[in-house]
């Protein structure tokens, strides 16, 4: 279904120029501080893999231990870059696609500071040790506030821009955006309040954690990264969503059986937790071919040169960089059909219907890690890369980004979820089959595994690189726009001091 405004609205609703102009300030905040928190965590990702093979390397540094620095790293990534890069891509949609300007800049801005001082409260928290050890949950009590707090304002917000829209109808990207600005309010504060201020008790404790984790970043990262997907893959191919109802299964699987998976068969805890666990799991199989059919349909396979209907000038002439960004969204979507496979096939594995010598093979080994990594990074991560190329120049319409920049962004990144999945992936099958070998050391098992740790370290090297020219290229828009402003301004200024043509 197209976004275009009905004939009938046209001459009530305002200029995309206009709308774009009411979001560039929460924007920039938002998108330049997601960047650096990319970097932050991708520097202490790269810390964390070294030590795997350099023992030695920061080891008088208590704060960048390994026990330290790894989640400190998982932290910056989720709550510095995916949630927060993910709100401000979900505020342009949201107005984009409604049709209306932001409602209350002002505030929204003010919560995106607060949202980073929470985050960097988090984070040194982290690296102190006041960590609550809880997987992706790691943020100390004293931050939780702050974050929570800050999305909601911003969430409030967005959902009044929602309500004021002039364009009633809504388009599928609308329903999972929307979703997810309800969903992190509601599992954030239920962790916060049962783990970290009334603490529940025994195996209550690991329940909590395994369902928050799951939901954080399989429902509320999947709603904001396919409600992404659904309407930048259309747009930039011209063509129309395929089939609605196709979305709405999509929509509906995830909201009532993905929060339901993340238990491990080997958890210590009545037996029906895990069976539904996986029985959920296996069923996300379904919107994942649902999306891939829809996406299939859409496109039929055949990518034409994108290009912008209805746009602004800032989203005309951009040929040279949109066949890049439209390669994000595509290797995003490969990556969210690859880990629904993969998640699908472990929880049958695990559960020995139809794969009983691949039961217990990837449990407590770095196919785990390989699977999430694919999820957050090669799924959400690209998404927002992409998103936020796209939006970027909208809000600076004068300025452009480095098409080579993108071209370069997008190789690596790409060669280093290689080299970081397929190590993991095959390092843990490797991993998994000696661990079953009562014949083979433990020591000869961390030696074996130790040559994939040190290829994937090459991955983080390259994943680095990437955020490095990622925030360089929006920055640099963003530097040069309110340069020439600033000059603009000064140049008027002074014109009214210093006569045209005096000496």
């Amino acid at each position: 279904m197209s976004d275009v405004a009905p004939s009938s609205t046209a001459t009530r609703t305002p200029s995309l120029a206009a709308i774009y102009q009411s979001a560039r300030l929460p924007l920039v905040i938002l998108f330049l501080s997601a960047g650096a928190w990319l970097l932050v965590g991708s520097i202490f990702g790269l810390i964390a893999s070294l030590k795997f093979h350099m023992p030695s390397f920061l080891a008088s540094a208590a704060w960048l231990t390994y026990g330290r620095v790894r989640p400190a790293a998982n932290n910056a990534f989720l709550y510095g870059f995916c949630l927060q890069a993910g709100m401000g891509v979900v505020i342009w949609l949201i107005s984009r696609l409604g049709r209306a300007p932001l409602v209350q800049t002002l505030p929204i801005a003010v919560a995106a500071c607060f949202w980073n001082l929470g985050v960097t409260l988090g984070v040194v928290g982290i690296l102190a040790g006041d960590a609550s050890g809880f997987e992706n949950f790691d943020m100390p009590g004293y931050a939780a506030p702050f974050l929570f707090l800050s999305f909601v304002i911003m969430a409030t917000f967005v959902i009044l821009t929602f309500h004021w829209r002039t364009i009633r109808e809504l388009y599928v990207s609308q329903w999972f955006l929307l979703s997810a600005l309800f969903w992190f309010p509601w599992i954030f504060s239920t962790a916060a309040l049962l783990l970290l201020v009334f603490p529940v008790r025994g195996m209550a404790q690991a329940v909590i954690a395994w369902w928050y984790s799951n939901n954080l970043q399989v429902v509320c990262l999947g709603l904001i990264g396919l409600g992404v997907l659904f309407y930048f893959i259309p747009r930039l191919t011209r063509q129309n969503l395929r089939s609605r109802p196709l979305a709405l299964i999509a929509f509906w699987f995830l909201m009532l059986f993905g929060s339901w998976g993340g238990i491990p068969n080997s958890a210590s805890t009545p037996a029906w937790l895990p069976t539904i666990s996986s029985v959920a799991t296996i069923l996300m199989i379904i919107p994942a071919i649902a999306i891939g059919l829809n996406i299939y349909g859409t496109t039929r396979l055949v990518f034409p040169r994108p290009y912008f209907t209805e746009s602004s000038p800032a989203e005309e002439g951009r040929s040279e960089e949109a066949p890049m960004i439209l390669n994000f969204f595509s290797l995003g979507l490969l990556a969210f059909l690859v880990f629904s496979a993969l998640n699908a096939n472990a929880a049958i594995a695990e559960k020995q219907w139809f794969l009983p010598f691949a039961a217990d093979i990837t449990d407590f080994t770095w196919f785990v890690p390989a699977k999430s990594f694919l999820n957050t990074y090669g799924f959400f991560a690209m998404a927002i890369f992409g998103a936020v190329y796209y939006i970027v120049p909208t809000l600076f319409p004068d300025e452009k980004l480095c098409p080579k920049m993108v071209r370069v962004h997008f190789y690596l990144a790409a060669a280093g979820i290689i080299f970081i999945f397929l190590p993991f992936a095959i390092g843990g099958l490797i991993q998994g089959f000696e661990l079953r070998n009562p014949g083979i050391p433990f020591a000869s098992i961390l030696k074996h595994t130790l040559h994939f740790l040190r290829i994937a370290t090459l991955g983080d090297l390259l994943l680095l690189g990437g955020h490095i020219v990622f925030a360089l290229n929006i920055t640099g828009v963003v530097v040069r726009s309110y340069r020439a402003r600033a000059l603009r301004a000064y140049a008027e200024a002074t014109a009214a001091i210093v006569p045209e043509g005096a000496a």
